[in-house]
């Protein structure tokens, strides 16, 4: 890891004052909506008084208070791949009572969001990350962080449809950037492909096979920027080593890193690039784009 990345993720100055609300949730204890209900609740306190608005801003001088208790410190993010099985929902909770994504995460989890999302009907790697910007750069177009997927499809496939994809379409007065795709196979009205997006629209690839014709009946996502779904199976969750996780931000988000922290500890190592962290349970996915 270059001396230019470490210092890109490196802890903001002492000096440097956030908005209350972004502070709680960089602590891991409630998301931002949540962090305002609680202020308006009366369940906030800065230097001993209590707090009315979330517009307020404090630094490393100031005490603040949650229930009572002193707000600990923001961890270092954190990087998982998750493999995402069909049948669960990529939300903090479903109102119609589907199971979801945070339900599935193992005990030791901590308190996460997702890096874009995945539908009910598809599976493979999620990412999952314990700081929201981090979850928001990485899904930011200009990031160039390539969404690969591995596609079954009803219905025959030919070169000619994969070079109008190849090109942008437009599907229901939707624009779709280009989209790199080849034939894996083909047996008779099956077909698997492998798809490269770089834009991520809700439900992008299903609205496309289903422009030319072509059934989904398997959706899996192998890769996102960097990162593979590797060996993991359906279930499997596992932490990315804080090494690569400075060395690929700092590459995917050059100038943006620096709005990231990171205090290089050893401890977020002890996972590694195997399965398993410890902390505290997940409770919080994102609403974002699914595929």
């Amino acid at each position: 890891m270059s001396d230019e990345t470490e210092m890109a993720l490196s802890a903001p100055e002492s000096g440097a004052r956030q908005r209350i609300a972004r502070l709680m949730a960089r602590s891991g204890v409630c998301s931002r909506r949540e962090a305002e209900r609680w202020i308006a609740q009366g369940r906030v306190q800065v230097n001993g008084q209590v707090l009315t608005t979330p517009a307020v801003t404090v630094g490393a001088e100031d005490r603040v208070l949650v229930d009572g208790e002193p707000l600990k410190p923001p961890e270092a993010p954190r990087l998982w791949s998750y493999y995402k099985p069909v049948g669960l929902v990529v939300s903090e909770n479903d109102p119609d009572g589907r199971p979801t994504v945070i339900d599935a995460l193992p005990d030791h989890m901590p308190r996460v969001v997702t890096v874009g999302r995945l539908d009910i009907n598809s599976e493979g790697l999620l990412l999952l990350t314990n700081d929201g910007r981090l979850s928001r750069h990485l899904e930011l177009p200009d990031t160039g962080a390539a969404r690969t997927y591995r596609v079954r499809v009803y219905g025959r496939v030919t070169p000619a449809e994969l070079s109008l994809m190849a090109a942008g379409i437009t599907v229901d007065d939707m624009r779709y950037a280009p989209i790199e795709a080849k034939i894996d196979s083909q047996e008779g009205t099956n077909a698997w492909l492998t798809m490269v997006l770089h834009e991520g629209k809700n439900r992008e690839i299903r609205r496309i096979c289903e422009h030319f014709g072509w059934q989904v009946n398997r959706l899996i996502r192998t890769g996102y920027g960097a990162w593979t779904l590797g060996s993991l199976k359906p279930g499997e969750v596992r932490e990315i080593s804080s090494r690569r996780l400075a060395m690929e931000v700092g590459r995917l988000l050059g100038e943006a890193a620096r709005d990231l922290s990171d205090t290089g500890r050893t401890d977020m190592n002890r996972a590694g690039d195997s399965d398993g962290a410890d902390g505290r349970r997940g409770r919080r996915a994102d609403h974002r784009r699914s595929t």
